[in-house]
């Protein structure tokens, strides 16, 4: 099973309501936990079995540098967004637009935003990295909602930089 076939099972079990679902394979064994009201918790182990040795993995926090392109390559029409600047996701994890549930967002539909600014969080095996932004100007539309997945290079917003 690959990374992209375990994706895809992570977002089919979010949005299915599904509380668990347990998947053992030949040499995977994945646990997927979800809870959906009001505390958002989401669990996903995956395990290999003895028949590989597994390498030990270094999960350092960091402030990730974003992806600009720009080129939008989102849904609406290219011609429209052509000229806004499309920041995307440098990692797979979690998009979070508040840094706790209990503060205000980072960034609004409007807001002017500064190079080096804090746009949202992404958690990736629970270490929250803070997304920055590489550009100045005013956020035009925010792409992806809270508390959704995300994959590596998936466009999170569209900024006008004039």
């Amino acid at each position: 099973m690959d990374l992209k076939e375990i994706q895809n099972l992570i977002k089919f079990v979010a949005n299915s309501g599904v509380a668990e679902v347990k998947l053992e394979m030949d040499d995977v064994k994945i646990t997927i936990r979800t809870t959906l009201e009001g505390n958002v918790t989401e669990t996903t182990y995956v395990q290999q079995l003895p028949a590989q040795a597994a390498l030990p993995q270094a999960t350092p926090q960091v402030t990730a540098p974003i992806v600009v392109n720009t080129a939008a390559e989102t849904q609406a029409p290219a011609a429209a967004d052509s000229k806004y600047v499309t920041i995307k996701s440098p990692i797979i994890g979690t998009f979070y637009r508040k840094p706790s549930p209990d503060k205000p967002v980072f960034t609004e539909v409007g807001s002017t935003i500064a190079k080096g600014d804090v746009l949202c969080v992404i958690e990736a095996m629970k270490l929250f990295n803070e997304i920055e932004s590489e550009v100045s100007g005013k956020i035009v539309k925010i792409l992806v909602d809270d508390m959704s997945p995300v994959e590596f290079d998936q466009p999170l917003f569209l900024v006008d930089p004039s």
